[in-house]
């Protein structure tokens, strides 16, 4: 029984010292791990989540917001059990095969129904509804669903489709996350109007705020009979660029308050900014 008990001793230690001498730490396998490349490109791309309500199919939480960059993506309508595929590689979209999309269509007259596909066209808004990354094929495929509240389409279709990503062989599985994100940016690209439209709205609010508030400072002028109705237009700043000669900047800046002379080299002191000068062209300013 002790001689047994001491094998056993014996096995666990050298799995424990294998497990340190493969790993570098008995428990690097567990506080080791590195996150996928999957995981990644979810981080990055927000996956649309979809119900149905009385009126059919429904979006429940938006996803990320894509741009289709490049035509021949075909898809097909949200309720149908179908998917087509469309690959990408090398910059080319292949859409799919015909006789694929014919062989489809039979499959779906057998149970009474047609084959409806639509091309997604340059420019349109989908959603990535599903993400999955194949590593031994070297692929990456994200699954697409019309944005149509985004396209303004109604009623609404939801079209889908499946988008192939291939990559070269044997690259995938050392490519950095951000070059396979600009590899889907080229036909799948992050749209960003949505902060630039805030930002424009912004930007018309405070003009039209501006605006009245200057209607109303006039018209409390007016009222008053004193102050002028508009305020004279602010003149355009002071432009000091590399390059320019002295005279240039004399006639913007003025008279210097110092001028120190190293030859070719000179610096011109003003109240609040100081200028130098290397041959006679401005190389600098503080």
């Amino acid at each position: 029984m002790r001689q047994k008990f001491e094998i056993a001793i014996l096995v666990l230690a050298n799995l424990f010292v294998a497990l340190i001498l493969v790993s570098g730490s008995p428990f690097a396998v567990a506080q080791g791990q590195t996150i996928s490349l999957e995981d990644q490109l979810k981080a990055q791309y927000t996956l649309v989540k979809m119900g149905s309500d009385s009126s059919g199919a429904a979006v429940v939480e938006q996803g990320t917001v894509l741009v289709v960059k490049k035509g021949g993506i075909l898809g097909v309508p949200y309720s149908d059990q179908s998917m087509l595929s469309t690959k990408y590689e090398n910059g080319a979209v292949h859409s799919p095969n015909a006789l694929v999309s014919k062989g489809i269509g039979s499959l779906m007259s057998r149970v009474g129904k047609t084959q409806t596909t639509q091309f997604f066209q340059a420019n349109v808004k989908v959603y990535p509804a599903r993400l999955a990354v194949n590593l031994p094929k070297d692929q990456v495929v994200i699954s697409i669903i019309d944005c149509d509240s985004c396209n303004n389409v109604d009623p609404k279709t939801f079209f889908k489709a499946d988008v192939v990503f291939q990559f070269p062989h044997g690259t995938l599985a050392s490519a950095n996350p951000s070059q396979v994100e600009d590899t889907i940016a080229g036909l799948l690209a992050i749209d960003d109007s949505a902060s630039n439209d805030q930002g424009n709205n912004g930007q018309q609010g405070d003009q039209q705020g501006g605006q009245q508030g200057g209607n109303n400072g006039g018209n409390n002028n007016d009222q008053g009979g004193g102050g002028q109705a508009q305020q004279a237009p602010q003149a355009d700043p002071v432009q000091i660029e590399k390059g320019q000669t002295p005279d240039q900047v004399k006639a913007a800046l003025g008279q210097p308050d110092k001028m120190i002379n190293l030859g070719a080299k000179q610096i011109w002191v003003y109240k609040d900014i100081k200028v130098t000068f290397l041959n006679g062209k401005v190389s600098d300013v503080q």
